[in-house]
């Protein structure tokens, strides 16, 4: 039996790729991130971010 997580959650690996996706610089992504305001979370030594949260929160924040 094959899971497909890509059905359930896509994960952005990385905060240069997280930059990319909000539309920020990966200075103001760092920072983002740092200090919580990002839903993400450290895992390994690189942040990961589900798409799906990134979008959410910048649609309650832009409401």
């Amino acid at each position: 039996m094959q899971k497909n997580t890509s059905d359930s959650m896509d994960l952005i690996w990385g905060a240069a790729e997280i930059a990319k996706i909000i539309g920020r610089s990966p200075r103001a992504t760092f920072h983002m991130l740092d200090t919580g305001e990002l839903p993400a979370k450290k895992v390994g030594g690189r942040w990961v971010a589900e798409r799906g949260q990134l979008l959410r929160f910048f649609m309650e924040v832009a409401a």
